[in-house]
């Protein structure tokens, strides 16, 4: 309900806040909207798929995801390794071996993996010898 006075519009705040929270149940019931719970288990499976790349090897953010039982989440293991800390971010790259990063920070990416072995061709990882295979097996989903 809204109660207009000199040109202000009130609303009834119990109503409102009922009627959004009515669409967001919604929205959570068709899968539309992922609980707090429902995003830290897809984050720790992006972050333990990321740790199993070993020294030597890369990846790309679109198998990382595939390999976490996410596909199409490649923007998501992006995300998780720009707010995540202790992760080898440098082992992840984007498609075809290419560093994504720009400036400074693609420098020490190239620095880093370069110390760990990683061969390059011109600008890209050569991926046929450094990229790492996640195998079949996926990451279990944690309930």
């Amino acid at each position: 309900m809204v109660a207009r006075f000199n040109r202000i519009a009130v609303a009834d705040s119990h109503r409102v806040d009922s009627a959004v929270k009515q669409g967001s149940e919604k929205l959570r019931k068709r899968g539309a909207m992922s609980s707090p719970d429902q995003s830290a288990k897809v984050r720790l499976r992006i972050e333990a798929v990321i740790r199993r790349i070993p020294k030597g090897k890369v990846s790309t953010y679109g198998a990382v995801a595939r390999a976490a039982g996410l596909p199409r989440a490649a923007r998501q293991v992006a995300k998780i390794l720009h707010r995540s800390y202790g992760l080898p971010w440098q082992r992840v790259l984007g498609a075809g071996g290419e560093i994504k990063l720009r400036g400074d920070s693609a420098i020490e990416q190239r620095l880093r993996l370069e110390a760990e072995g990683v061969r390059f061709r011109g600008r890209r990882v050569d991926m046929k010898q450094c990229e790492h295979n996640f195998g079949r097996g996926r990451v279990t989903k944690t309930r």
